[in-house]
């Protein structure tokens, strides 16, 4: 399988983006270098190709700038056990602008006892923003991690609940 990557620029950060012909595999975190998607899973070759990540550079400055509050483009998860993929796939139904505990997800894919595994999927999340990782919480409703980085998290659930452009 072929992969390519573009960057997304936005108020002075740079988002790389992988992608294959099925789909988007990766969005990085802020300011990241190329090198941060070998974290997730390996590419022997990775050539750059702006046209193939067109539609979802678009649709994700749409999101960043409070345009569009939902992404439709196809995902092609590159890897994930099965709770994972069991995870992300519970994670992309939490509407925008709302929130819900890392326990209140463990207990929508019936895994209750499994706050920590579950946890540990939210971070492993590949497409970081489409898939919304940021809408996970702690149960003392603090922010908890988050790749992109904690001001990242906060910047994007404060958007979230105002619906005004993402200052970050």
């Amino acid at each position: 399988m072929e992969f390519y990557y573009d960057s997304l620029q936005f108020n002075d950060h740079r988002y790389y983006l992988i992608a294959s012909n099925a789909g988007l595999c990766f969005v990085g975190s802020p300011d990241a270098p190329l090198s941060e998607v070998n974290e997730f899973f390996s590419t022997d070759k990775l050539p750059s190709d702006p046209t193939k990540l067109a539609l979802i550079k678009k649709q994700l400055l749409e999101f960043l700038n409070g345009i569009r509050q939902s992404f439709d483009l196809p995902l092609d998860p590159q890897f994930g056990t099965a709770l994972q993929q069991k995870v992300w796939h519970t994670l992309a139904t939490i509407p925008y602008g709302e929130t819900i505990t890392y326990q209140e997800l463990a207990q929508r894919i019936n895994r209750p006892t499994a706050i920590r595994a579950v946890a540990s999927a939210v971070g492993r999340n590949p497409w970081m923003m489409v898939v919304p990782c940021h809408r996970v919480i702690r149960t003392d409703h603090t922010m908890g991690g988050y790749r992109g980085g904690l001001p990242l998290k906060t910047a994007l659930l404060k958007m979230e609940n105002t619906l005004t452009t993402l200052a970050f």
